[in-house]
């Protein structure tokens, strides 16, 4: 029986590229690009690591293979992602209820029945 079961989740698996959020920071920072291709090995990457696309975290084995995927579709829809800044951390736990809340609390008053009135 095979490891990865199912086409979809072979799809997923086997085809995967850095995220939109890592890709972003790729561009953002020079240092953050460079960390992730040194940990790669030279001689294991397509065309010895001379044709990388940023935006689609991407190799290539040569030129014209690069300058092809450039003005593919593939590539252009990837651009149209990267327009749209990625969630940040803070957001995403307003989004679902978790906020930093400092203010003031309101003191609510509970009347109490303590059954000596009643008497």
């Amino acid at each position: 029986m095979p490891a990865i079961r199912g086409a979809k989740s072979k799809k997923k698996t086997r085809r995967y590229a850095r995220d939109l959020d890592q890709v972003h920071a790729d561009l953002r920072s020079d240092r953050h690009l460079a960390q992730y291709k040194d940990s790669k090995a030279i001689e294991d990457l397509p065309g010895l690591g001379q044709w990388y696309c940023k935006e689609c975290a991407k190799w290539f084995e040569s030129e014209p293979n690069f300058e092809a995927h450039q003005k593919g579709k593939v590539h252009k829809r990837r651009l149209r992602q990267l327009r749209e800044e990625p969630y940040t951390q803070k957001e995403a736990e307003a989004a679902i209820g978790l906020r930093t809340d400092n203010g003031k609390r309101a003191t609510v008053l509970m009347e109490v029945d303590d059954g000596a009135a009643a008497a």
